[in-house]
């Protein structure tokens, strides 16, 4: 982090942008670059670490307990009603970079349609085209630039250059079985089929939005202020003038801004100080001591993509998840950086598929793992033995769920974690997308293409069917972690924010994260929450009106 970004004393800014992360980094870096002047405030350390770094990281960063507090805001579910009542770990981000730094890398823009259902609900400027030009601008594509994807951009996108055997005989075998498409880009015109994953990351390095945005724009007049956290929006008169915060050594000061104030603190922290501050129900306010200065649905609309994971030992994928594997790993990294399991992500295929509910899209999206997958689930916080056996797991992956839940304060007190209620499963149609991707994944596995590689399935196993697995779903389904929706984009009232990202009835104020998507996309959210960033951008500086092109 260079030394023209701390400015960690200065409290005033034309912007002042709440959240280092994917849409905080983007937004704060576009906006500099304007001339602009901006705080970006960060609760977390900095990035500048090999835990965040080196992609292949992600393993233990969320696997072993100790690690994973070092980068984590440590949240967890309500009860979930609909799963046995599991709480659920809910990792955010609590690092440089946000969740950016601490995800999987997976590059999805979401389905082209997703946008433009957006737009038909009269979120004008948010359209499938409109948001292309976001995406292209923050892009480095390794394909280079055309009509959909962008050339030189902050982020850097590549695929995996040493698959595993096993990797392109699911894809191959995915076509066979089903009888969809090989796609080259799935980010491109059309999502559905099956492919090689693209990742956020390239010479062995994360980009995450910090590394693209903050450390390698280096724009002078943008100052990050690490380890600081926000407690509240000062709003005088109805108008956002700044935030208070408490720094590392518990010192509590206001930072002004000039302009703007641009909540950026993801679906958690976003709507969490948008009501610390009095913006929400007005009655959960009131129940929690705190003055109601806008009536407005925080906290409603929460959703989120999960998948149930199936485990199969194949000899054509050499990976295995115990230490000595992993140690060696690391060693021939440090002699050979970028050239190993270590330098890319954990993941390696995609497919986006149609189960018997589809309707225009495919609604079900898998995730190829080449290594064995904790059985049944990560709820406990402890570190989790796997199988040590080669294996590919495959994640049958929700991504348009019906469940809708809630965020909502357990306390006035900002250092307390709020009540998050995803509501997992009300939907029974969730349960049966869940199940009849799991029977589709195991078609696939026993497709002619694996050559008899596939052995045996390790989890759940094969004798769980019909009434049985779906049973057997309800305590091994888990969060893929893209809760987004708490602060709704719209022009109704069931909006937080307009479609120019304001919040409703207080000027000076937006929401620039994926806490406003109306609904989710279909794919891993981070690459939509860094457009969002770069959208938000347009919009506040006034390049790209909403509603226009």
């Amino acid at each position: 982090m260079a030394k023209s970004k701390t400015g960690r004393y200065e409290n005033e800014a034309d912007y002042v942008v709440v959240g280092s992360g994917s849409s905080g980094a983007a937004i704060a870096g576009r906006l500099a670059q304007s001339g602009a002047s901006v705080i970006v405030l960060e609760a977390g350390k900095s990035d500048d670490q090999y835990l965040v770094k080196k992609p292949g990281m992600i393993g233990p960063m969320h696997s072993v307990p100790k690690i994973k507090a070092k980068v984590d805001w440590g949240f967890y579910s309500t009860p979930q009603k609909h799963l046995l009542d599991r709480r659920m770990p809910v990792p955010r981000g609590k690092v440089v970079g946000g969740s950016s730094s601490i995800n999987g890398m997976v590059y999805v823009r979401g389905n082209r349609a997703n946008y433009d259902s957006w737009a038909a609900e009269g979120n004008t400027g948010w359209s499938a085209d409109e948001v292309n030009a976001a995406y292209v601008r923050m892009e480095d594509f390794e394909d280079g630039a055309n009509d959909y994807r962008g050339s030189g951009g902050p982020i850097r996108i590549t695929r995996n250059k040493t698959p595993q055997e096993g990797t392109l005989q699911f894809i191959q075998a995915t076509a066979d079985t089903l009888g969809v498409k090989v796609v080259d880009d799935y980010n491109a015109e059309s999502q559905e089929g099956v492919s090689r994953m693209q990742q956020n990351a390239a010479h062995g390095l994360r980009y995450s939005a910090s590394r693209g945005y903050i450390h390698n724009l280096d724009v002078p007049t943008l100052r990050l202020q690490s380890e600081v956290l926000v407690t509240r929006v000062v709003i005088e008169n109805g108008r956002a003038t700044g935030v208070e915060v408490t720094d590392k050594d518990g010192s509590k000061r206001t930072v002004r801004a000039g302009k703007e104030v641009i909540l950026s603190a993801g679906f958690v922290g976003s709507a969490q100080l948008l009501m610390l501050s009095g913006i929400g129900h007005a009655q959960h306010l009131a129940d929690h001591g705190i003055t109601t200065l806008a009536d407005l649905p925080v906290g409603d609309n929460l959703h989120d993509h999960m998948f149930h994971a199936l485990t199969f030992h194949t000899i054509t994928s050499k990976m295995r998840g115990n230490a000595l594997f992993f140690g060696k790993g690391v060693i021939k990294e440090a002699l050979r950086p970028g050239t190993t399991f270590m330098a890319n992500s954990v993941f390696e295929a995609v497919a986006f598929l149609r189960t018997s509910q589809a309707t225009d899209v495919p609604n079900l999206q898998l995730h190829l793992l080449p290594w064995s997958y904790v059985s049944p689930n990560q709820d406990e916080p402890i570190q989790h033995k796997v199988d040590p056996r080669t294996s590919i797991t495959l994640l049958s992956t929700l991504i348009y769920p019906k469940s809708r839940g809630t965020l909502r304060l357990a306390s006035s007190d900002p250092t307390a974690a709020p009540l998050i209620d995803f509501q997992y499963l009300a939907d029974n149609a969730d349960l049966e997308v869940l199940a009849e991707g799991s029977e589709m994944v195991r078609e696939i596995m026993g497709g002619a293409a694996f050559g008899g590689a596939v052995k045996e399935e390790i989890h759940p196993g094969n004798k769980l069917k019909g009434q049985e697995l779906r049973d057997a779903i309800l305590n091994r389904a888990t969060s893929v972690y893209h809760g987004v929706g708490t602060c709704r984009m719209g022009v109704d009232e069931l909006a937080v924010v307009t479609p120019d990202l304001k919040v409703r009835g207080i000027e000076g104020l937006r929401v620039c994260d994926a806490s406003i998507m109306p609904s989710i996309t279909g794919g891993n959210t981070n690459a939509p929450a860094i457009m969002i960033g770069e959208r938000g951008a347009d919009i506040v500086l006034g390049s790209a009106n909403p509603g226009s092109n």
